[in-house]
């Protein structure tokens, strides 16, 4: 195909240099980055798809490995010594379990409005528990229900996928993974079923915008 002969084209130093220049970018951002913008900078007629699979199969066995997150790729520590990094995330990434609950909440079910999210859980969920997943990055407003009140629907944010290691938000783990890692009872009620995760910057069909006033100057949200 055009891609490939561009590629069987290029001089075997000028396609190293190419790599290199790939492998440069990516170590030196501290943000995932778009196959089209590692392009934008490389050579042209390099092929930044084939220059990316090469290296992620080079790192694939090494102490960092490349990845695809959120669409994007970065470096990140190879999964089977995450422990060497478990102390300093446990710091600086505990949650308490209310808000453990309310991001797997709005991970599965977004978009979804706060008192949505209490149904779910059963209890109240305080503005504050959402502030904090908020502050943290892995959570957004996303719109305004269109329905009375107009309630702020919650949806997750591209640094959620980064940190869990995703791909896409359809990446999260389905009934029978759950089963399988013993975070579902066997016994489950008949007809139970994990919601299928869904997520995009367009808003559904029955989200609004969010209104100009909805963002305070802290970044945080105040619901009308």
């Amino acid at each position: 195909m055009a891609d490939e002969a561009v590629v069987t084209s290029l001089a075997p130093e000028s396609r190293r240099l190419a790599l290199r220049m790939v492998e440069a970018l990516l170590f030196a951002s501290d943000q995932p980055l778009a196959a089209a913008d590692i392009g934008a900078r490389l050579p042209e007629g390099s092929d930044v798809e084939a220059l990316l699979s090469e290296l992620e199969h080079a790192y694939s066995a090494r102490g960092v490995n490349l990845v695809r997150v959120g669409g994007k790729w970065m470096f990140r520590t190879a999964s089977d010594l995450s422990f060497l990094l478990k102390r300093d995330y446990a710091e600086t990434r505990r949650l308490s379990r209310p808000a453990l609950e309310t991001l797997a909440i709005i991970a599965y079910h977004q978009p979804v409005t706060r008192a949505e999210i209490e149904e779910v859980r059963g209890v109240s969920t305080s503005k504050g528990t959402i502030d904090v997943l908020m502050e943290q990055g892995w959570v957004r407003m996303r719109g305004r229900r269109r329905t009375p009140g107009r309630p702020i629907t919650y949806g997750t944010t591209d640094s959620f996928l980064v940190h869990f290691g995703l791909d896409a938000i359809g990446d999260l783990p389905g009934l029978d993974e759950l089963k399988g890692a013993g975070l579902l009872d066997g016994r489950i009620p008949p007809g139970f079923q994990v919601p299928e995760p869904r997520d995009g910057d367009e808003l559904s069909d029955d989200e609004d915008p969010l209104d100009p006033g909805d963002l305070l100057p802290s970044g945080l949200d105040e619901e009308g």
